[in-house]
């Protein structure tokens, strides 16, 4: 199946879940999945997998604002549209030039109230790949065996533990651990963290909306991502999510870069 780059709508409980997988000749592999859940009426997940262009997006509307389903779109409206350009530093200028738009046409639609989303994209350049992020949406890397979650959540329960003002158990429960500090569409001006990793053959990245990790222990994300195939580890994470009470929308994205 060939990425898919069109924006998704939100969808209800009667209609299929968003699939998306590409798998031709190329460096990349990777495949998509959005799931409602069991709880909530609307997805206000979307995601962009758009192997072609090297760039994969994860965006969450944050639930109890003001149309959070078309705020993630809103991400993905803007970056579906996307070409790599000849150098890194080139394409990451759109990519962020791409959020910044985003975000103002969120502002410009919210009618006064907060209509935000979170983000989490992937940019494969080699030898690098590149994260962008706002929230609690993540990107984990599967590496030799090793799993590590490359982007921090921007949120008040991590500023907090970073302080030092709370144990790894508490922020784990703390009662205001969906309070996010920073989002598309929350402020005029956007605040995207970038990282550069170095990405070498084998590796596999998960882009995920919190409502796959939030009832998955770290060590069952990082058993899962291992498992022998990219859509396998997809499958068993999201089906994980949902046993445990699927209680937000769940949505990630493997990419599965080749051997060498």
């Amino acid at each position: 199946m060939q990425a898919k780059t069109q924006p998704p709508t939100a969808k209800d409980s009667a209609e299929p879940n968003t699939v998306s997988e590409s798998d031709s000749k190329s460096r990349w592999f990777s495949c998509a999945a959005s799931e409602l859940g069991h709880v909530r009426k609307i997805n206000e997940d979307s995601f962009l997998d758009a192997r072609e262009q090297s760039l994969w997006v994860v965006a969450d509307g944050m639930g109890g604002h003001s149309r959070g389903d078309r705020a993630s779109q809103c991400v993905i409206e803007h970056t579906h549209e996307f070409k790599a350009l000849g150098t890194a530093k080139e394409s990451l200028t759109d990519i962020l030039k791409r959020l910044g738009s985003a975000n103002e046409a969120c502002r410009e639609a919210s009618g006064g109230q907060v209509m935000g989303s979170t983000v989490a994209a992937l940019y494969l350049h080699e030898p690098h790949a590149y994260i962008l992020w706002a929230g609690d949406s993540r990107v984990y890397r599967q590496r030799d065996g090793e799993c590590s979650q490359i982007t921090d959540d921007h949120s008040l329960v991590q500023e907090l533990y970073r302080l030092g003002e709370l144990t790894a158990d508490e922020a784990e429960n703390h009662p205001s651990s969906n309070v996010i500090t920073r989002a598309i569409g929350v402020a005029d001006q956007i605040d995207i963290q970038v990282r550069q990793v170095d990405l070498n053959a084998g590796d596999r990245f998960l882009l995920c909306s919190d409502g796959l990790f939030k009832d998955v222990k770290p060590d069952e994300v990082a058993a899962n991502l291992a498992l022998p195939s990219p859509r396998q580890a997809l499958d068993e994470l999201v089906t994980l999510a949902l046993r445990r009470g699927g209680t937000d929308n769940v949505t990630g994205i493997v990419v599965q870069v080749a051997q060498g």
